[in-house]
């Protein structure tokens, strides 16, 4: 069974700081992407950052570029997200989800390219 469980969401002031987890299993770590999306209230879904397993490649968005740095533990088959530096923005339900990668595969902005996806976290950040 395919599983992929966030963990570490919370509330937070503004200028703080979190550490979102995203624990995987029940396919081969090394053979996907794992992404972060965030969505708002009222707002529709975004791709906040993005990791290749096998080669470490990552992806950020604009908006988060320079306060979140992704990385992977493959033995663990879990990937970060080192938030630091947070803003009200960035308030949200924060997902992770896996893409296949390989053969021009591998971290997008678009959600389609998604297979798996875990249950959701909140983030809050209070101004």
């Amino acid at each position: 069974e395919v599983q992929l469980v966030e963990s570490g969401g919370g509330l937070v002031q503004s200028g703080g700081s979190l550490r979102l987890s995203c624990a995987a299993s029940g396919f081969t770590f090394e053979d996907y992407a794992i992404g972060w999306f965030r969505q708002a209230a009222g707002k529709e879904r975004e791709g906040v950052t993005c990791i290749e397993a096998y080669d470490r490649f990552t992806w950020y968005s604009d908006s988060v570029k320079g306060r979140f740095t992704i990385s992977s533990d493959n033995a663990k088959n879990t990937v970060y997200v080192q938030m630091i530096n947070l803003k009200p923005d960035d308030t949200a339900v924060y997902y992770c989800a896996a893409a296949r990668a390989g053969a021009g595969l591998g971290c997008s902005e678009n959600e389609d390219s998604y297979m798996y996806w875990g249950q959701g976290i909140q983030v809050t950040v209070s101004s």
